[in-house]
């Protein structure tokens, strides 16, 4: 059984996918990663889906045993990881042996990000629950069980599809660049009418702090007040979608994440553009968060030519190469660059082309005996 074993799950780790879009109006958040860029880049460097459903690790302090061989990447929030010790690049394909374990730390500063996902060709093979394997711990929706991992839980690993081997890097222009001093660009509404000039102007022109209050729900910002017009924040309830920006009573802005409530009363001053939501998402307690107004044409471009960038991913592919073998065997083990590999000769013996089974993936390859 391929799985990957909870050997600790640190404060918060889950399953999370791309959400549940299209239950809101039944009360169901859509849920879903925090940061979906990086569960995308990790999907696509892995061979899965893009909608492939991956653990999010935050703050670190959990650590993985996989059960069987498997080819991973870790994405996102850069946590040291390591394994059996020894440290591990992100954004790049790695192979695992059986009882390799992956230990995920505390962020390596404060630019680091806050949550990490951990990849495997197949995807995690959880049940769907209204078309999504996302964890949902409000409502105890998806992942195991409704809730968060645990030690010694075992997470099912699915078919791979599409094999990849280690080596497979994203390439250095699609890193997103998290940092302490975030940038946001926003578009206004749906209730900026609400404001009067001097707030919107306090919105836009001031700085504000990461509180150590948020969570998946919301980014809780603290700084300049942004009073609404006669104090009157509160609204009748509407749709609510992650990245909006409220301003409750405290005249404090909160930005809704990925398990944002389906329906809030409070104005809405604007929305974060899609592709900022991810620096968000990964901003750590203390850091500081400015906004830029956009227009929603703007933002829709933006979004548009990332989603052409996913489809259209040139990867830095190990290079090929040709292992030796003093004595042909059935079966080798071997290490190349830093990975392992286990390697089963399935026919022929004679120099010339062959089937192998490289980490449980069937390959052609050519047989160049010892001299």
């Amino acid at each position: 059984m391929d799985a990957l074993r909870i050997v600790c799950p640190g404060p918060l780790s889950t399953i999370q996918d791309l959400g549940r879009p299209g239950y809101q109006r039944f009360g169901v958040s859509v849920s879903g990663a925090a940061d979906r860029y990086a569960l995308r880049l990790g999907n696509l460097l892995v061979g899965n889906d893009q909608r492939g459903a991956a653990i999010e690790v935050t703050i670190g302090g959990a650590e993985f045993e996989f059960t069987s061989l498997a080819i991973f990447a870790v994405t996102g929030a850069d946590l040291s990881p390591t394994l059996n010790g020894t440290p591990v690049a992100l954004w790049e394909t790695l192979s695992a042996d059986v009882g390799d374990r992956l230990s995920l730390k505390s962020p390596a500063g404060p630019d680091s990000g806050l949550r990490a996902y951990v990849n495997v060709s197949g995807g995690f093979d959880t049940p769907l629950v209204l078309g999504s394997r996302s964890t949902h711990l409000g409502a105890r929706l998806g992942g195991i069980e409704g809730r968060a991992s645990e030690a010694d839980d075992e997470i099912l690993i699915g078919p791979v599809t599409n094999p990849v081997l280690p080596g497979r890097r994203m390439p250095l222009d699609l890193l997103p660049k998290y940092g302490g001093d975030i940038l946001a660009r926003v578009i206004p509404g749906p209730q900026d009418d609400m404001f009067d000039s001097d707030a919107t102007a306090s919105f836009y022109n001031s700085t504000y702090t990461v509180s150590d209050k948020s969570d998946r729900m919301g980014c809780r910002l603290e700084g300049t007040e942004v009073p609404a017009i006669d104090g009157a924040h509160d609204i009748v309830s509407d749709g609510v979608l992650s990245g909006a920006i409220q301003i409750p009573g405290n005249a404090q802005p909160i930005i809704l994440l990925a398990d944002c409530q389906t329906t809030g009363g409070y104005a809405k001053i604007g929305v974060i553009a899609s592709v900022d939501l991810a620096l968000v998402a990964q901003a750590s307690p203390g850091a500081t968060v400015r906004f830029e107004r956009i227009s929603a044409e703007d933002a829709s471009a933006l979004a548009r030519g990332r989603m052409a960038t996913l489809r259209n991913i040139s990867f830095d592919e190990p290079t090929s190469g040709t292992v030796e073998f003093e004595e042909l065997r059935r079966e080798y083990d071997l290490r190349v660059d830093g990975s392992k590999y286990h390697v089963e000769i399935t026919a022929g013996v004679d120099e010339g082309q062959t089937n192998a089974i490289v980490n449980g993936i069937e390959y052609d390859v050519h047989v160049h005996p010892g001299e």
